[in-house]
């Protein structure tokens, strides 16, 4: 095995996805590591996949639509010992994972904390901040866990723990099931502040604030 890997779920980020990979790709560099940069094509119907080939990554074909869907196509083909996962719309820096690599050599489970890293002015809405922050206290009560933002986009795992756990989810509710499944199988898990950037001027978001908010209490609430 590596030592990481880089998963980056992928839905027409042509835009961005070159400058995530340059990212990702130095700090692979930098931190004098063994890894590899995967990402997960979601049906792009843009040129992002040719751009992920030309910059090096390893591409994945997923044609089930789903953030949850994406991620979980990308954790099956990681070879790395970790793996840190995170958007490729430039919202997270892929140059300064040290801090998150590091937590992943003891902790099997590692979340980031937008709240505690901060977050640029704009990036994001207030509906979003006060539902992340609804759900996530939520998620600690139902979970008995103490991690702050259920919903942070950037997150690493041991790929050891992967098969203590049992993935089902589709959609954007997979970042909740990550932090429960991690509860039910007594995995250990830490956080680390990070910075939620803004995107490029003009990118369409891929979240639904009611839609995907709902699917992440109903599978707090039933699950």
């Amino acid at each position: 095995m590596i030592d990481l890997s880089i998963v980056m779920p992928c839905l027409n980020e042509e835009r961005t996805i070159a400058a995530c990979i340059e990212e990702a790709s130095g700090f692979i560099k930098s931190a004098g590591l063994s890894g590899e940069i995967i990402v997960v094509d979601n049906n792009s119907t843009d040129s992002s996949a040719k751009i992920a080939k030309k910059m090096g990554a390893r591409v994945v074909f997923e044609q089930k639509p789903g953030y949850g869907n994406a991620l979980r196509a990308g954790l099956a083909k990681a070879k790395g010992k970790v793996i840190i996962m995170g958007d490729c719309d430039m919202t997270y820096d892929f140059s300064n994972l040290h801090e998150m690599y590091d937590l992943l050599q003891k902790n099997d489970l590692v979340i980031g904390d937008r709240f505690r890293g901060g977050i640029q002015k704009g990036a994001m809405p207030l509906s979003h901040h006060i539902g992340v922050r609804g759900l996530s206290l939520v998620g600690r009560i139902r979970y008995g866990t103490d991690v702050k933002d259920f919903h942070c986009g950037l997150r690493g795992i041991r790929n050891e723990a992967l098969g203590k756990v049992d993935y089902k989810t589709t959609g954007m509710e997979f970042a909740t099931e990550m932090i429960a499944e991690a509860v039910r199988n007594d995995l250990t898990i830490a956080q680390t502040p990070v910075i939620l950037r803004n995107s490029v001027k003009g990118r369409r978001p891929k979240l639904n604030t009611i839609r995907d908010g709902f699917r992440h209490l109903n599978y707090i609430i039933w699950r």
